[in-house]
């Protein structure tokens, strides 16, 4: 019995070969057709057993394949801003390529750019209302990584949950005064009304779980992030402990600044972070997000 298509093949041929029958009688016992007998004999007179090996029938060029300079950009693109498909697909847009980004995802994936995930906890899925601009703003503490001059800093974020816009500011420590200064701060800077903010159950936005709450004073004193924001008419919520997910948006944006500014940028004195965090800062807010369709926060601000 043959071993392979290529001795199979020949076994069919081979009395052909040797005039020992016609291929028109060969024809009447043979399983396969009379094309491919004739297409047999001819590979094996010019090439030997060689050219009874199978080839494949996968076209060697598609009409609708993408050229070799998009895939070339895609890579280039991927490496320089580690974005995702889509903004890579907007980005391309403005330069005249239109690309799916669904392709572009197989690009990135084929090269072997794509981010290597563990795998994940099942976690509860929160149900989020559409909210305007102004009616939650959520505000968080990343620690500067390093030191700058033996001295650790810390930046404070807001970020508005409707529209994604950021203001960042950093603070040589952590302490009520700093937290209370951002939210002066933050009322200077945007130009919209703030109907609540949400926090974390730090120190230095409330004393449920340290100081006066946690003693069994009959009044306890209110902290004084909480005056502040009653002063000025704002709510102030806190997520659950241990719970960040409830933060997301902010927490989201943390890994922003680690990936994109923090892990890319290194600061002498501390004049030079400030200067660089309002930098980075405009960047983010003139940058398209995907969970705003595209916009960037100050064209959904606008909106």
């Amino acid at each position: 019995m043959p071993n392979s298509t290529q001795e199979e093949k020949y076994r069919w041929i081979k009395p052909i070969l040797f005039k020992e029958v016609s291929i028109k009688d060969m024809d009447k016992v043979c399983p396969f057709s009379k094309r491919a007998l004739k297409y047999w004999l001819a590979a094996y007179r010019k090439r030997g057993l060689a050219g009874l090996k199978n080839k494949s029938t996968r076209p060697k060029t598609h009409s609708k394949e993408i050229p070799i300079r998009t895939k070339e950009r895609i890579v280039e693109m991927r490496k320089e801003t580690r974005e995702c498909a889509l903004k890579i697909k907007w980005d391309l847009e403005d330069e005249g390529v239109f690309v799916h980004h669904q392709t572009i995802q197989k690009i990135i994936k084929a090269e072997g750019l794509t981010r290597k995930y563990r795998s994940r906890k099942q976690k509860p899925e929160y149900i989020r209302e559409p909210l305007a601009k102004g009616q939650m703003v959520e505000i968080d503490v990343k620690f500067v990584p390093g030191r700058i001059n033996g001295q650790k800093y810390y930046q404070f974020t807001a970020i508005d949950c409707a529209s994604r816009w950021r203001y960042l500011q950093v603070y040589d420590d952590i302490s009520n005064l700093s937290a209370v200064s951002f939210v002066h701060e933050l009322l200077q800077v945007c130009d919209f009304k703030i109907e609540a903010i949400k926090t974390d159950n730090g120190p230095c936005f409330t004393n449920r779980y340290t100081g006066y709450y946690r003693s069994d004073r009959p009044f306890p004193r209110p902290h004084a992030f909480d005056e502040v924001c009653a002063g000025y008419g704002i709510a102030h919520y806190l997520i659950d402990p241990g719970k960040p997910q409830q933060n997301c948006f902010v927490e989201r944006s943390h890994r922003t600044d680690q990936e994109k500014f923090y892990d890319q940028n290194r600061f002498a004195p501390f004049s030079d972070l400030r200067y660089k965090l309002r930098s980075w800062n405009r960047k983010y807010n003139n940058t398209r997000h995907c969970g705003l369709n595209g916009l960037t926060p100050n064209q959904a601000l606008a909106r």
